[in-house]
């Protein structure tokens, strides 16, 4: 009777113990990942909701402490007022993405597929030399440019121009020549890295696939449309992808040519990046500036969703 007491009192207690381990296995896993929560929250999400409580203010220099709740007004002027600015520098950053990708990705992948060539000599010397632009710290190359290039009285292209009777460019001074100026740096610095990026991808593409086709009397052009192109896609996708992050929020470029402190080019050029960072640390308008700030992290959210979305389609 004793022992049969016994196994029932036993049963509930084990129960009871197993339901308890469960909740500690479920809980455990959180309480570790606490202090990264936290973490995440202070340098992360903190920022973002800070910034989009300031953008419905009319935070600046002159209402740092009397600043007062403005609802959307900061959204309104970017987003609406044509003379504002934002809407030019929205279409500035779109045109820049859109032309520097296409440029980076084509020359890349001509470049990446001509250093695969077979028979080409000092392979690893080739690639080696092209990597120093982008290993190169991008405030000094910047700087380079700027001086030892576009430079009217001392740059490497104004000598050129005198040198075959023509005559000295500011080639900063005008939003198209300054774009270009601009897209040509960006490239210098980009391509490197793509190309590394896709001649690592080339590596990985089954040689007997281009023998089955040269069999079948396929010509370069052919291989390259029919196996080259289709075998990359998958693989260089999430670089594009980055890449055309890189891009869009691409800042040091342009305003270091341009825009920089005590060396204005006289080009009005300006990204949608430049244009938040004019209003808060130029025209010190943080509400106004918050706002863009917002708009351009739904833009790259949206943008981010899409692309992910087709990388898991694809």
């Amino acid at each position: 009777m004793q022992a049969g007491a016994r196994t029932v009192w036993r049963v509930p207690a084990l129960r009871e113990g197993k339901r308890m381990k469960k909740i500690k296995k479920a809980i455990l896993p959180w309480l570790y990942s606490v202090p990264a929560y936290a973490l995440i929250g202070v340098i992360v999400l903190f920022p973002i909701l800070y910034t989009g409580y300031i953008s419905l203010t009319n935070m600046n220099l002159y209402h740092w402490q009397d600043y007062r709740f403005v609802g959307i007004e900061n959204y309104v002027r970017a987003l609406g007022k044509i003379d504002s600015g934002f809407l030019s520098a929205v279409g500035t950053t779109i045109i820049w993405t859109a032309v520097n990708m296409l440029l980076d990705v084509t020359l890349a992948y001509v470049m990446a597929v001509g250093l695969n060539v077979e028979g080409l000599r000092a392979k690893r010397i080739y690639k080696t030399l092209l990597i120093f632009p982008w290993a190169m710290p991008a405030y000094v190359s910047i700087l380079v440019w700027r001086v030892g290039m576009f430079n009217t009285e001392f740059g490497l292209l104004n000598k050129l121009l005198v040198a075959m009777g023509g005559t000295k460019t500011d080639f900063l001074s005008k939003n198209v020549s300054a774009f270009l100026s601009c897209m040509t740096l960006n490239l210098w610095m980009s391509l490197p890295y793509m190309i590394i990026m896709i001649d690592g991808a080339l590596q990985s593409i089954d040689r007997s696939m281009y023998e089955s086709a040269e069999l079948e009397g396929a010509n370069a052009w052919q291989k390259n449309l029919y196996i080259t192109i289709p075998s990359l896609k998958k693989i260089m996708a999430p670089v594009v992808v980055m890449t055309t992050f890189t891009t869009f929020k691409q800042f040091d470029i342009v305003y270091l040519l341009t825009m920089q402190k005590g060396s204005v080019s006289g080009s009005t050029m300006q990204t949608i990046i430049t244009y938040a960072h004019q209003n808060a640390f130029v025209s010190n308008n943080y509400g106004l500036s918050s706002a863009v700030s917002i708009v351009i992290f739904a833009i790259i959210i949206v943008f981010s969703a899409w692309t992910n979305r087709g990388t898991t389609e694809a």
